[in-house]
């Protein structure tokens, strides 16, 4: 090789060929898992040039790298778990950090056509995926959104006006099983209006969203015996719960996660907060006591 390395740059350069490698098997795996043709032949012509790649790059660092197992199962767990979607998308972060890594190299031969790949593939990427999960994205967020807001703002008040924990864990879980309900037969009525198709799993994908959030933010007045505990507990969880979906929806639709999280646990803490004071009013001006 006439090109003289500097450490910085073989650093890099083994740090890259890491990753084209380990990328050229999680393709390599994603492609035997997918049904669709097209995605399929896509997926596998990509684990075919991310391992061009590998060999390019030994070829200018000397070294034989062994592919990461724990990596490549970890992504393929992703693609089961969360769908492939989630999976290419974060693949396609780790492409995007390569097309910089790799722009500080441009003078080293051969790195450019690099880079040109590396863009194609994320264009690419983009325009293969078509996941059935992702299409009714819109049903979950409306399920879960409205759960998180009624039932936190709905605990909330319960808690200071019945301070028992088994009357405001019953009255959440009736409360939230009659309003899971409500929601998914709005969302079938609202799909059909709009001329939308499957409108019956658009409302189960809104109603099994409802039902899922309402299931973990009542646990915790089952689990303790106090309110005191079980409100922050419940309000812990709906962070939770909404930090966990809107990473996932961030990652899958190229969403500004912090814009999405901050709206809508802002949304959820400030109806509760709300919930709360009702609560206070009603006991202290209505006098009742349970």
């Amino acid at each position: 090789m006439d090109w003289e390395l500097s450490e910085d740059q073989r650093g890099r350069l083994l740090a890259e060929q890491q990753n084209e490698l380990d990328s050229h098997h999680i393709y390599m795996r994603l492609s035997r898992m997918v049904d669709d043709e097209n995605n399929r032949e896509v997926l596998a012509q990509i684990s075919e040039d991310e391992l061009r790649h590998y060999g390019f790059l030994g070829g200018l660092t000397g070294e034989e790298l062994k592919p990461s197992e724990a990596k490549i199962s970890w992504y393929v767990f992703l693609a089961q778990a969360l769908g492939l979607t989630f999976a290419v998308k974060l693949m396609e972060a780790g492409e995007l950090e390569a097309q910089e890594a790799y722009g500080g190299l441009a003078p080293v031969p051969g790195v450019e056509e690099l880079i040109e790949d590396e863009e194609m593939h994320e264009h690419r990427l983009i325009a293969m995926i078509d996941e059935e999960r992702l299409k009714y994205v819109g049903s979950v967020v409306l399920g879960l959104n409205d759960a998180l807001v009624e039932l936190t703002g709905t605990l909330a008040g319960l808690s200071f006006a019945f301070q028992n924990n088994q009357l405001i864990a019953l009255s959440g879980l009736i409360t939230g099983i009659a309003a899971s309900m409500s929601m998914g037969a709005s969302e079938y009525l609202s799909t059909r209006a709009e001329g939308g198709e499957n409108a019956l799993k658009a409302s189960l994908y809104t109603g099994a969203a409802y039902v899922l959030t309402v299931a973990f933010l009542v646990a915790p007045f089952f689990a303790f015996d106090s309110y005191t505990t079980s409100l922050p507990v419940t309000l812990l969880l709906a962070v939770l719960i909404i930090m966990v979906f809107n990473y996932y929806v961030s990652v899958a639709r190229d969403l500004s996660f912090r814009k999405q999280f901050a709206e809508m646990a802002g949304i959820s803490l400030g109806v509760s907060a709300l919930s709360f004071m009702v609560g206070v009013l009603v006991k202290t001006f209505l006098g009742v006591e349970v």
